[in-house]
Parts: C-alpha cells; sequence; structure tokens
C-alpha cells in the first residue's frame, strides 16, 4: 500500500477535514469582528464528495479523521456524514472540533452516529471574557453543552483553550480547577499568526512553560505523562496527585512540525498539507470532473510529497497565509 510519506519521511495518517466556513462566534484570532463574506454553499464538498475522499485517504493509511469548520455543528445533518464516516474501515478515531454552542442539542445525535472524541474550544471561564475573545454571546451554552457531552457517554473530552498575552493570563487557575471538578482536559493553544486582521505579534504569545509555572505554584506541580503519541501536537501533564489533565499546543515555542502527520482538507476541497501552507492542491475539481480515485490519490501523495520542513513561524522567512484560520478549518 501507498503512503502519504514527505521528503523528510513524515507518514500522515491524521486527516482534517473542515465541512464549512460558516460561525456563530467571531473570535478576534480566527475572524473578522464583522462582514464576513463566506463562500457560497455550492462551493462546498458534499458529504458524499467528503466520504469519496476520505475512502481514497484511508486507502493510502489515513486512520484518524477531524472535523472542523468554521464551526462544524452549523452544517446542517452533521450526524449524518459521521454516520457515514463512521462506517469506514481502517477509522480509527473520528473526532470534531466545536466550540460547543450548539452542542447541547446535537451531542445525543453525533454520539449515536458513532463520533469517538470531542475537542470543544472556550477560551474563557468568565462570561464577559468570554465575550470579548469570541464577540458574541454563548458562554452558558457552552457550558450546558460540554455537560450534555458528558451525559450521552463523550470520554476525554478536551478543551482548547487559546491563550493570549495580557488577556487570558487571568483564566489560567481557573482552568486548571474546571479540569480538576469536571474530568475534562486543557489543552492550552499558543496564539498562531492566522488571525483574519493579522494582528498577530509575537509579543502576544503567552507561552505553555508560564502556564506550568503559574498552575504549579498556583494549585500544585503539573507532572508530564506518557499519554500521547509521539504524533500529537500536545504534551501532556497531569497535577501531581493525578487529578486534572492539562496539555499545551507550543506551535510558536516550541513546534511539532518534525513529528507532525496531519493535513487538511478544506471545505471548498482544497487539499493543504500544512496549517500554514502557501499551496493548496484543488481536489473539488477532480472530485466534480471527470477525475479517477487514481488521480485523486496522486494528487494526495503529491501533495504531501511538497510538504515542507516546518511552518517557520520563529524565522524572518515566515510568511502568514492568505487564508484566515476559519477558511483553512481548525
Amino acid at each position: 500500500m501507498n503512503q502519504l510519506v514527505d521528503s523528510f519521511q513524515r507518514v500522515h495518517t491524521n486527516l482534517r477535514i473542515s465541512v464549512t466556513d460558516r460561525c456563530n462566534i467571531r473570535c478576534f484570532y480566527c475572524m473578522p469582528a464583522e462582514n464576513v463574506v463566506f463562500m457560497q454553499k455550492s462551493h462546498l464538498l458534499t458529504f458524499e464528495e467528503i466520504e469519496r475522499t476520505v475512502r481514497i485517504a484511508v486507502s493510502l493509511g489515513v486512520n484518524k479523521i477531524r472535523l472542523t469548520g468554521g464551526e462544524p455543528l452549523v452544517r446542517q445533518d452533521l450526524h449524518k456524514l459521521i454516520g457515514k464516516l463512521s462506517h469506514i474501515e481502517g477509522i480509527q478515531d473520528l473526532g470534531l472540533t466545536t466550540n460547543g454552542i450548539l452542542l447541547a442539542e446535537q451531542a445525543r445525535q453525533l454520539h449515536d452516529a458513532g463520533l469517538s472524541r470531542l475537542n470543544i474550544s472556550l477560551d474563557a471561564l468568565d462570561p464577559k471574557l468570554f465575550r470579548e475573545v469570541t464577540r458574541r454571546d454563548g458562554y452558558e451554552n457552552v457550558i450546558a453543552g460540554i455537560e450534555a457531552a458528558q451525559q450521552v457517554g463523550f470520554e476525554r473530552i478536551k478543551i482548547n483553550a487559546v491563550s493570549v498575552r495580557n488577556l487570558t493570563e487571568s483564566q489560567i487557575v481557573p482552568f486548571g480547577h474546571f479540569s480538576r471538578e469536571s474530568n475534562v482536559e486543557i489543552r492550552f493553544i499558543e496564539f498562531m499568526p492566522l488571525d483574519a486582521d493579522n494582528a498577530w505579534e509575537r509579543e502576544k504569545v503567552l507561552f505553555a512553560h508560564e502556564i506550568i509555572k503559574t498552575l504549579s505554584e498556583e494549585i500544585m506541580p503539573l507532572i508530564p505523562t506518557d499519554e500521547d503519541s509521539p504524533e500529537s501536537p500536545a504534551t501532556g501533564f497531569q497535577f501531581a496527585d493525578g487529578v486534572g489533565r492539562i496539555g499545551f499546543i507550543s506551535s510558536v515555542s516550541q513546534p511539532f512540525c518534525m513529528s507532525c502527520n496531519r493535513f487538511r482538507l478544506t471545505a471548498d476541497g482544497k487539499l493543504r498539507n500544512c496549517l500554514f501552507s502557501l499551496e493548496e492542491a484543488d481536489i473539488k475539481s477532480l472530485l466534480r470532473g471527470d477525475g479517477t480515485d487514481a488521480e485523486i490519490r496522486q494528487a494526495m501523495l503529491d501533495s504531501i510529497a511538497a510538504k515542507k520542513e516546518g511552518h517557520e513561524i520563529n524565522t524572518a522567512r515566515f510568511i502568514q497565509p492568505d487564508r484566515p484560520m476559519y477558511s483553512i478549518g481548525g
């Protein structure tokens, strides 16, 4: 079987698929506050096109799928796509990243359709700061969504919290306690240069080592764990008494490019071999034309083969992609 291997011998088994660029909040690090121009719905891949693409990817060794957006739960009948994908032999892990606003009303359907894991984006445990970050209301909906997901049977729920200097420091300790009290894993993510307003500066990044220091001093020491696979972007810790799991995605301070096994499919059918890639492969034209499975397979192989060594955020060579995060897929 062919594998998706780049020139640095990284084997790619993890495909992240954006199902929409639409979202019901406006986080400053992802989207403009107003006047967002979304893709026409006819430009989005259909569930059948996504299923076909996944089957081809699985034939190349992909075994992990994560659905993203935008906000994936605004895509109508998303549970039907999950049902299709969950029955593809070879997929070992089917996950979803959501902001949780609509989760309470969909959690049961998602679980019953075969969704394996949930990541919920939540940057603040304070309603006022939540609104400052998201520029919308909905904090209570997210908390209700977390509770509903636990009630229907989702295990190892992860909360993704973007860390921004001079903004979210006050949330570090509350998130530590939240992890200990609610049995969810908190993953702090360093602020990355993918904001629609191009306002990212390195000085705004709240680094993982600073958060570890704060949690260790204010609650109790954090101990590294060996639970995450070598390809995982997160470095895992737990509190010294074994209660409460904390993860860190240190994309800026400690890039994990050389162990990266992920690539992305945008909602409009473009294949990206890196979150920060400046090039894309057009899969949709093959899907909607006369493209054969062999041609789509070759497009995937070529895309991965062309992957660069790393994103170069920490060098003068770094160029921020034209697409902001909501358009790429989280």
